[in-house]
């Protein structure tokens, strides 16, 4: 290659932003794996509702406010689960009463940061904003498998089997409107 990587005029890598779950300790107990779950559902409610606003087309919008609507069931599960657990309602600081050290900013599926992916997203096409969305529910289904194998009692093994079933109706569903974006 004549004149190194100075001299390319080809292709150049670009992709979504970075996930950042480092910042997020390890949760062990079930009220810390419920709590982080929720903490990452309700980010990617703001993200998919900020994403459903943005969209022009109104199958999409239509598609992005379903798939908000859908993380909110979650929250509600995942709210009753806790409820369950601690034999209590959890307080109004839920989950940052459960979880320490929780990170400045919302936090979604995926571990990104939720405005830092808005601002990614605009401008960006239909196509671009399914490639990200299907990384966060990609990252949140295997998230659910882990936390129902680490779950001690059946009831909280059988939640997070039903959260990752429906991630991973998620995958079928943007891989579907992706396909058809192609």
């Amino acid at each position: 290659m004549k004149g190194g990587i100075r001299a390319w005029e080809g292709l150049v890598a670009e992709g979504i932003p970075e996930a950042g779950m480092a910042y997020f300790s390890p949760a062990t107990r079930p009220q810390e794996m419920i709590a982080l779950a929720w903490l990452l559902e309700d980010g990617t409610c703001k993200f998919y509702e900020s994403i459903a606003n943005m969209m022009e087309d109104q199958e999409a919008r239509g598609f992005f406010h379903d798939l908000k609507r859908s993380e909110e069931n979650h929250k509600t599960t995942l709210w009753k689960m806790c409820e369950e657990i601690s034999g209590r309602t959890p307080s109004s600081e839920f989950p940052a009463t459960v979880i320490s050290g929780k990170p400045a900013g919302d936090v979604m599926e995926g571990g990104m940061v939720v405005s830092e992916a808005l601002k990614w997203s605009k401008g960006k096409t239909l196509k671009e904003i399914l490639e990200l969305s299907i990384s966060l529910e990609t990252n949140s289904y295997d998230l659910y498998l882990k936390m129902e194998q680490k779950a001690e009692d059946r009831n909280s093994k059988q939640i997070f089997k039903t959260l990752s079933d429906e991630e991973k109706k998620h995958l079928e569903r943007l891989t579907s409107l992706f396909l058809k974006t192609l």
